[in-house]
Protein backbone atom coordinates (compact mmCIF):
# COMPACT_ATOMS: atom_id res chain seq x y z
CA UNK A 1 0.00 0.00 0.00
CA UNK A 2 3.17 1.99 0.63
CA UNK A 3 3.09 2.90 -3.46
CA UNK A 4 -0.41 4.16 -4.12
CA UNK A 5 -0.44 7.66 -3.10
CA UNK A 6 -2.74 10.65 -3.79
CA UNK A 7 -0.26 13.41 -2.58
CA UNK A 8 -1.18 16.69 -4.61
CA UNK A 9 -5.43 15.81 -5.65
CA UNK A 10 -8.18 17.06 -4.62
CA UNK A 11 -11.12 14.47 -3.41
CA UNK A 12 -14.84 14.67 -2.20
CA UNK A 13 -15.71 12.16 -0.20
CA UNK A 14 -19.46 12.19 0.56
CA UNK A 15 -20.81 10.98 3.41
CA UNK A 16 -17.47 11.03 5.02
CA UNK A 17 -18.07 11.46 8.32
CA UNK A 18 -18.65 7.71 9.63
CA UNK A 19 -18.27 4.58 8.80
CA UNK A 20 -16.90 3.59 5.44
CA UNK A 21 -17.08 7.05 4.33
CA UNK A 22 -14.57 8.12 7.31
CA UNK A 23 -12.16 5.34 6.64
CA UNK A 24 -11.45 6.84 3.09
CA UNK A 25 -11.45 10.18 3.90
CA UNK A 26 -8.59 9.63 6.77
CA UNK A 27 -6.70 6.71 4.57
CA UNK A 28 -7.17 9.42 1.44
CA UNK A 29 -5.84 12.62 3.81
CA UNK A 30 -3.16 9.89 4.87
CA UNK A 31 -1.77 9.57 1.58
CA UNK A 32 -2.05 13.02 0.33
CA UNK A 33 -4.79 14.28 -0.07
CA UNK A 34 -6.90 17.65 0.43
CA UNK A 35 -10.14 16.05 1.60
CA UNK A 36 -13.92 17.82 1.19
CA UNK A 37 -15.54 15.76 3.54
CA UNK A 38 -19.43 16.26 2.48
CA UNK A 39 -21.91 15.69 4.93
CA UNK A 40 -25.54 15.85 6.92
CA UNK A 41 -23.89 15.73 10.04
CA UNK A 42 -21.54 19.12 10.23
CA UNK A 43 -20.74 18.68 13.88
CA UNK A 44 -19.21 14.91 12.90
CA UNK A 45 -17.55 16.25 9.48
CA UNK A 46 -15.91 18.96 11.90
CA UNK A 47 -14.73 16.49 14.39
CA UNK A 48 -13.15 14.50 11.53
CA UNK A 49 -11.56 17.36 10.26
CA UNK A 50 -9.86 18.34 12.81
CA UNK A 51 -8.55 14.85 13.86
CA UNK A 52 -6.97 15.22 10.23
CA UNK A 53 -5.45 18.06 10.53
CA UNK A 54 -3.93 17.26 14.13
CA UNK A 55 -2.24 13.94 12.49
CA UNK A 56 -0.56 16.90 9.89
CA UNK A 57 -3.47 15.65 6.80
CA UNK A 58 -5.50 18.25 4.81
CA UNK A 59 -9.62 18.06 5.30
CA UNK A 60 -12.07 20.47 5.10
CA UNK A 61 -16.06 19.98 6.63
CA UNK A 62 -18.35 20.85 4.09
CA UNK A 63 -22.35 20.40 5.23
CA UNK A 64 -23.86 19.18 2.52
CA UNK A 65 -27.31 17.03 1.57
CA UNK A 66 -26.60 15.17 -1.74
CA UNK A 67 -29.74 14.99 -2.53
CA UNK A 68 -30.38 18.93 -2.97
CA UNK A 69 -29.03 19.48 -6.84
CA UNK A 70 -28.70 23.38 -6.22
CA UNK A 71 -26.89 22.17 -2.62
CA UNK A 72 -24.51 20.25 -3.97
CA UNK A 73 -23.54 22.52 -6.69
CA UNK A 74 -23.37 25.23 -5.06
CA UNK A 75 -20.46 23.46 -2.17
CA UNK A 76 -18.53 21.92 -5.68
CA UNK A 77 -18.56 25.29 -7.45
CA UNK A 78 -16.88 26.72 -3.88
CA UNK A 79 -14.02 24.25 -3.94
CA UNK A 80 -13.57 24.12 -7.81
CA UNK A 81 -13.04 28.25 -7.23
CA UNK A 82 -10.14 27.13 -5.08
CA UNK A 83 -8.98 23.76 -6.93
CA UNK A 84 -9.85 21.57 -9.60
CA UNK A 85 -11.01 18.16 -8.06
CA UNK A 86 -9.20 15.23 -9.20
CA UNK A 87 -11.32 12.39 -7.45
CA UNK A 88 -15.05 12.49 -6.31
CA UNK A 89 -15.86 9.31 -4.31
CA UNK A 90 -19.65 8.88 -4.36
CA UNK A 91 -20.21 7.14 -0.75
CA UNK A 92 -22.82 8.65 0.97
CA UNK A 93 -26.36 6.44 1.57
CA UNK A 94 -29.22 5.64 3.68
CA UNK A 95 -30.29 2.16 4.22
CA UNK A 96 -34.28 0.49 4.33
CA UNK A 97 -35.12 -2.82 5.63
CA UNK A 98 -38.45 -4.17 4.02
CA UNK A 99 -40.24 -6.17 0.80
CA UNK A 100 -42.23 -4.97 -1.98
CA UNK A 101 -45.71 -5.14 0.36
CA UNK A 102 -43.39 -3.37 3.20
CA UNK A 103 -41.97 -0.39 1.12
CA UNK A 104 -43.87 2.56 1.11
CA UNK A 105 -44.03 5.47 -1.28
CA UNK A 106 -42.50 7.89 0.67
CA UNK A 107 -39.51 5.18 1.79
CA UNK A 108 -39.47 4.33 -1.53
CA UNK A 109 -38.70 8.14 -2.39
CA UNK A 110 -36.45 8.54 0.44
CA UNK A 111 -33.79 6.22 -0.76
CA UNK A 112 -34.40 6.77 -3.95
CA UNK A 113 -33.46 10.61 -3.65
CA UNK A 114 -30.21 10.05 -1.14
CA UNK A 115 -28.69 6.63 -2.79
CA UNK A 116 -29.41 7.21 -6.43
CA UNK A 117 -30.13 10.90 -7.06
CA UNK A 118 -27.59 12.28 -5.00
CA UNK A 119 -25.16 10.10 -6.83
CA UNK A 120 -26.07 11.88 -9.98
CA UNK A 121 -25.95 15.07 -8.42
CA UNK A 122 -22.68 15.09 -7.45
CA UNK A 123 -21.30 13.32 -10.44
CA UNK A 124 -23.20 16.17 -12.75
CA UNK A 125 -21.68 19.10 -10.55
CA UNK A 126 -17.98 17.58 -11.31
CA UNK A 127 -18.37 16.35 -15.15
CA UNK A 128 -17.69 19.33 -16.68
CA UNK A 129 -14.86 20.27 -14.43
CA UNK A 130 -13.28 17.10 -14.98
CA UNK A 131 -13.42 17.11 -18.86
CA UNK A 132 -12.27 20.47 -18.99
CA UNK A 133 -9.08 19.31 -16.47
CA UNK A 134 -8.51 16.25 -18.70
CA UNK A 135 -9.98 13.70 -16.46
CA UNK A 136 -10.51 12.58 -12.98
CA UNK A 137 -11.26 10.02 -10.92
CA UNK A 138 -15.24 8.89 -9.88
CA UNK A 139 -15.81 5.58 -7.52
CA UNK A 140 -19.26 4.90 -6.38
CA UNK A 141 -20.52 2.63 -3.28
CA UNK A 142 -22.86 -0.11 -4.69
CA UNK A 143 -23.40 -3.50 -2.84
CA UNK A 144 -23.63 -6.79 -3.46
CA UNK A 145 -27.42 -6.51 -3.11
CA UNK A 146 -26.85 -4.78 -6.71
CA UNK A 147 -25.70 -8.25 -8.06
CA UNK A 148 -27.88 -10.61 -5.71
CA UNK A 149 -30.79 -10.85 -4.16
CA UNK A 150 -31.21 -10.12 -0.59
CA UNK A 151 -34.27 -10.62 2.17
CA UNK A 152 -36.46 -7.08 2.92
CA UNK A 153 -34.32 -5.11 0.46
CA UNK A 154 -36.46 -3.89 -2.04
CA UNK A 155 -35.81 -0.36 -1.86
CA UNK A 156 -32.22 -0.26 -0.84
CA UNK A 157 -31.38 -3.37 -3.99
CA UNK A 158 -33.35 -1.14 -6.15
CA UNK A 159 -30.81 1.88 -5.38
CA UNK A 160 -27.72 0.14 -5.75
CA UNK A 161 -28.78 -1.37 -8.96
CA UNK A 162 -29.03 1.89 -10.25
CA UNK A 163 -25.79 2.84 -8.48
CA UNK A 164 -23.92 0.30 -10.45
CA UNK A 165 -25.33 0.57 -13.94
CA UNK A 166 -24.97 4.35 -14.01
CA UNK A 167 -21.62 3.74 -13.03
CA UNK A 168 -21.05 1.46 -16.37
CA UNK A 169 -22.91 4.01 -18.18
CA UNK A 170 -20.58 7.42 -17.19
CA UNK A 171 -17.14 4.77 -17.53
CA UNK A 172 -18.62 4.23 -21.07
CA UNK A 173 -19.65 7.83 -22.10
CA UNK A 174 -16.37 9.57 -20.85
CA UNK A 175 -13.57 7.10 -20.87
CA UNK A 176 -12.21 8.90 -24.26
CA UNK A 177 -11.76 12.34 -22.06
CA UNK A 178 -9.53 10.82 -19.40
CA UNK A 179 -12.56 9.99 -16.50
CA UNK A 180 -12.60 6.96 -15.29
CA UNK A 181 -15.76 5.66 -13.25
CA UNK A 182 -15.99 2.68 -10.73
CA UNK A 183 -17.80 1.15 -7.96
CA UNK A 184 -17.15 -0.94 -5.00
CA UNK A 185 -19.68 -3.25 -3.72
CA UNK A 186 -18.97 -4.43 0.04
CA UNK A 187 -20.90 -7.47 1.61
CA UNK A 188 -21.57 -6.52 6.02
CA UNK A 189 -18.99 -4.28 7.08
CA UNK A 190 -19.22 -3.37 10.80
CA UNK A 191 -19.86 0.33 10.99
CA UNK A 192 -22.00 2.02 14.17
CA UNK A 193 -25.17 2.00 11.50
CA UNK A 194 -25.13 -2.29 12.44
CA UNK A 195 -24.61 -1.83 16.12
CA UNK A 196 -27.24 0.79 16.40
CA UNK A 197 -29.50 -1.26 14.20
CA UNK A 198 -28.63 -4.32 16.59
CA UNK A 199 -29.49 -2.27 19.48
CA UNK A 200 -32.88 -1.11 18.28
CA UNK A 201 -33.94 -4.46 16.80
CA UNK A 202 -32.73 -6.89 19.22
CA UNK A 203 -31.70 -5.70 22.85
CA UNK A 204 -30.40 -8.40 24.73
CA UNK A 205 -29.10 -10.30 21.67
CA UNK A 206 -26.98 -8.05 20.22
CA UNK A 207 -23.70 -10.36 20.37
CA UNK A 208 -26.12 -13.25 19.23
CA UNK A 209 -27.58 -11.56 15.90
CA UNK A 210 -23.83 -10.12 15.25
CA UNK A 211 -22.25 -13.38 14.56
CA UNK A 212 -25.20 -14.83 12.85
CA UNK A 213 -24.95 -11.97 10.32
CA UNK A 214 -21.25 -12.04 10.14
CA UNK A 215 -21.43 -15.95 9.16
CA UNK A 216 -23.61 -15.21 6.15
CA UNK A 217 -19.85 -13.97 4.55
CA UNK A 218 -18.51 -17.41 3.96
CA UNK A 219 -15.04 -15.61 4.94
CA UNK A 220 -16.98 -15.88 8.61
CA UNK A 221 -17.04 -12.40 9.48
CA UNK A 222 -17.81 -8.68 8.48
CA UNK A 223 -15.58 -6.38 6.83
CA UNK A 224 -13.38 -3.41 8.50
CA UNK A 225 -14.58 0.15 7.35
CA UNK A 226 -10.61 0.17 6.99
CA UNK A 227 -10.63 -2.75 4.13
CA UNK A 228 -13.38 -1.12 2.01
CA UNK A 229 -11.09 2.23 2.05
CA UNK A 230 -7.91 0.06 1.03
CA UNK A 231 -9.94 -0.47 -2.24
CA UNK A 232 -11.14 2.93 -2.85
CA UNK A 233 -7.29 4.30 -2.16
CA UNK A 234 -6.68 1.58 -5.03
CA UNK A 235 -9.02 2.46 -7.24
CA UNK A 236 -8.58 6.03 -7.45
CA UNK A 237 -4.84 6.00 -7.26
CA UNK A 238 -2.47 6.25 -10.36
CA UNK A 239 -1.56 2.62 -10.19
CA UNK A 240 -5.15 1.89 -11.20
CA UNK A 241 -5.44 4.16 -14.46
CA UNK A 242 -6.09 1.18 -16.80
CA UNK A 243 -9.28 0.58 -14.15
CA UNK A 244 -12.73 1.81 -16.08
CA UNK A 245 -16.50 0.52 -16.07
CA UNK A 246 -15.83 -1.96 -13.17
CA UNK A 247 -17.66 -3.00 -10.03
CA UNK A 248 -15.74 -4.61 -7.46
CA UNK A 249 -17.18 -6.75 -4.63
CA UNK A 250 -15.70 -6.86 -1.21
CA UNK A 251 -17.59 -9.37 0.39
CA UNK A 252 -16.05 -11.89 1.70
CA UNK A 253 -16.72 -14.33 -0.82
CA UNK A 254 -20.57 -13.72 -0.51
CA UNK A 255 -21.30 -13.26 -3.91
CA UNK A 256 -19.64 -16.12 -5.45
CA UNK A 257 -19.35 -18.84 -2.53
CA UNK A 258 -23.20 -18.15 -1.81
CA UNK A 259 -24.49 -18.40 -5.40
Amino acid sequence: MSDFTLKNKTAIVTGGGSGIGLAISRLFAQKGARVFIFEMNADQAQRLAAEIQAEGGQAVAVACDVSDQAQVQQQVNAILEQQPVDILVNNAGIAHIGNLDETTEADFDRIFQVNVKGVYNCMHALIDSMKANGGGVILNMASVAASVGIPDRFAYSMSKGAVRTMTFSVAKDYVTQGIRCNCISPGRVHTPFVDGYLARNYPGQEQEMFEKLSKTQPIGRMARPEEIASLALFLCSDEAGFITGCDYPIDGGFIRLNT
